[in-house]
């Protein structure tokens, strides 16, 4: 299989779904990298609005697929899965084929049995960024500029994941984060899916309507996610439905315990509750 991509030659990259993620990769790297980037995406104004802005060279085509030195999958899991079943046995040698979603134990599975006599070197990847808007119009490259970028290498070859950690650090994520599928999994379970679901179940109550003139940094803070892709976070939730449900039974059952020690007016076991909290988030940040 190739060799690793020379540093300052231009190759040609193709970015699959041009929304909030996506779009704001494409942006990152035609500013930062000598790369051709192309884009792909079933909505043509966002794909006219790409090319409008130089955010990509042109819409790729068949032959732009086969020839492509690096594709990104910014789609849905499942998308990315019908991607891979089409395009991956056409891809040429060499082409690293990497994907921006939000669980990896599906991706990575669906891919190693859709393999076949693809010659890709597949590099699970997911950059760590984003905001409560969505579409090609919320992208924005500075969104990456210190964040993470998780690699799940699993077989991945070193010089494969090694270009795409290169470009990860060329579009400003300040640290590149290796992990397994599982681990990557269980932790945003932690870290993101359930703030999500924290933010959503919060805003169902009756009084969020009428927070104007009573709310700060705390409502804010709190509800802020709540503005929520449905479409993409009930897809994501369900494809990682183990672990979210490990974490959300934790979760209720720490309100439990400070619901218990509020219903029984026990001020020292809730002062010891919120303490310990406190020194977590300090010690944890």
């Amino acid at each position: 299989m190739s060799a690793p991509w020379r540093a300052g030659e231009p190759k040609k990259i193709v970015i699959v779904g041009l929304g909030l993620i996506g779009g704001s990769l494409a942006k990152a790297l035609t500013q930062n990298t000598p790369h051709q980037v192309l884009g792909m995406d079933i909505d043509d104004d966002s794909l006219l609005d790409a090319c409008s802005c130089g955010a990509i060279r042109g819409k790729a085509g068949p032959e732009d697929l086969k020839d492509a030195d690096l594709i990104y999958l910014c789609v849905y899991p499942e998308a990315a899965l019908d991607f891979v079943r089409q395009w991956g046995p056409k891809l040429k040698e060499g082409c690293i084929l990497t994907d921006a979603c939000g669980v990896k134990k599906l991706i990575c599975q669906g891919v190693g049995e859709l393999r076949g006599q693809g010659r890709y070197a597949f590099v699970p990847g997911h950059p760590m960024a984003g905001k409560e808007l969505s579409g090609f119009s919320a992208s924005d490259p500075s969104i990456f500029v210190g964040a993470s970028y998780l690699i799940a290498p699993g077989e991945a070859p070193a010089w494969a994941v090694e270009t795409v950690a290169a470009l990860a650090k060329a579009m400003g994520f300040g640290r590149v984060v290796y992990t397994t599928p599982e681990e990557h999994d269980q932790v945003i379970a932690y870290t993101s899916q359930v703030p999500h679901a924290l933010a959503c179940a919060y805003v169902m109550s009756p009084r969020c309507r009428l927070h104007k003139g009573f709310s700060a940094g705390s409502y804010r803070d709190v509800s802020r996610v709540a503005n929520i892709n449905h479409v993409l976070w009930s897809r994501l939730f369900l494809d990682n439905r183990e672990d979210l449900l490990e974490e959300l039974d934790e979760l209720q059952r720490n309100l439990q315990t400070l619901r218990d020690a509020v219903a029984q007016g026990d001020e020292a076991a809730l002062q010891d509750l919120l303490r310990r909290a406190a020194e977590i988030k300090r010690s944890e940040g």
